[in-house]
């Protein structure tokens, strides 16, 4: 296969994977205790130090295929070396309507105080009451000493929600959940401000309507699916179609309703690509689910259907079909398995997947239908709900091959 010159381009799911975007858990997963962890969105409270052995572990799989591993922590420190970088940094911090004129002030001139490295730990960690001795004035007074005067990011840990490649343009996500959107700020630094990225062009950003990485989905060049609830709102799907459409990036777009449930939150909770003709769906889902198809039309947007997702898909990728392998063997192990994020597999190219080792019954049905299975532990990394593709960014892949 031949690899592709472009040092950022994602056309498909499947193509061989050359560079991804992780993040490294860290002192923000320190921040959870169970007064807060439901408002940050992770079901328990993790182990840290074994969450990073688990993802050591995980990134050191990608490399052994060749990947390349780029971590969120260190992209952002670099950026924060540019004064132009760290000043829109503090600028967004600030702009938090809880504070009044005098905590701002403070915030302000501590941030700026800060060296890169410092200030890049505390975007990502967040500020605690107790650790801003210097603040006075009202608002400080009458916070509580456990709250966050900058909240911390432990969901960052899932790099797929907080932007996606769509062809050499990069959709800076909107997220829903307010616990979530300093995460694409943050990202979207990364991509203004960092060498690596210059002239990269975003063909989405924060200010539009909702939408999450985790239910972008590209089925192959110039097809992507979308899900869409409570997340990603259908008037996100709708402002995405446009925006690819107008670039020439995609010919396409299916919007596919899902349940806006805790183990169903994203499109990628229920469905994943393992080859450029397969995927690996939950079953109480796999025939039920359905697709509204988006194209342009006359400089506006066509749509049609609903019809059966599975059949959608097919037919938008040049499919005869799209072939499915279920999650679990029967309904007890499905569900289960499910909420183990067992769909929740990273292809690294046709027919190779990164998976979670304890979803043993996905994973042997996978083996069964001629997927290679890299098993990694992620038993404190699943606390946040989200799996391999979850926890990864991809930047560059090559293109896929026929179906």
């Amino acid at each position: 296969m031949t690899q592709t010159t472009n040092r950022h381009r994602v056309t498909s799911e499947v193509g061989r994977l050359r560079t991804v975007l992780l993040h490294r858990p860290g002192a923000e997963l320190k921040r959870l205790t169970p007064r807060n962890s439901a408002k940050l969105l992770f079901d328990a409270i993790p182990w840290v130090g074994r969450a990073q052995e688990e993802h050591d572990a995980f990134a050191q799989a990608l490399r052994d295929r060749d990947v390349e591993v780029l971590y969120v922590s260190e992209l952002l420190q670099d950026a924060l070396e540019f004064e132009a970088a760290r000043d829109e940094a503090i600028a967004q911090v600030i702009d938090d309507k809880r504070w009044g004129d005098q905590l701002r002030r403070v915030v302000e001139g501590h941030l700026r105080d800060l060296h890169p490295e410092d200030l890049a730990h505390t975007l990502v960690a967040g500020l605690a009451h107790e650790e801003l001795k210097s603040a006075h004035g009202l608002v400080y007074r009458l916070m509580d000493e456990l709250d966050f005067i900058v909240d911390p990011l432990p969901g960052l840990l899932f790099t797929r929600d907080s932007s996606a490649w769509v062809g050499d343009r990069v959709a800076l996500t909107s997220f829903a959940m307010p616990a979530r959107r300093n995460e694409s700020a943050l990202t979207g630094l990364i991509y203004r401000h960092h060498p690596r990225f210059a002239g990269v062009e975003p063909i989405y950003d924060p200010s539009m309507e909702h939408v999450e990485g985790g239910d972008v989905m590209l089925l192959a060049p110039g097809v992507v699916a979308v899900g869409t609830g409570e997340r990603t709102t259908p008037a996100g799907v709708e402002r995405l179609a446009r925006q690819v459409f107008a670039a020439g990036l995609a010919h396409t777009v299916l919007a596919v309703p899902i349940a806006q449930e805790r183990a169903t939150m994203h499109l990628d909770t229920v469905c994943t690509m393992v080859d450029a003709d397969t995927v690996v769906m939950y079953p109480p889902v796999a025939y039920a689910l359905e697709a509204f198809t988006v194209t342009a039309s006359n400089g506006d947007l066509k749509v049609s259907g609903p019809r059966l997702f599975l059949d959608a898909a097919a037919e938008a990728m040049g499919l005869d079909r799209l072939k499915v392998i279920d999650t679990g063997l029967d309904p007890v192990t499905a569900e289960r398995e499910q909420w183990d994020d067992g769909n929740n597999t990273l292809a690294l190219a046709p027919r190779v997947c990164v998976a979670y080792e304890r979803n043993v019954e996905t994973n042997a049905q996978l083996e069964a239908a001629g997927i290679e299975v890299i098993r990694i532990t992620g038993t404190e990394l699943g606390t946040g709900r989200g799996g391999p593709r979850c926890m990864s960014c991809p930047i560059l892949r090559d293109e896929p091959p026929a179906a």
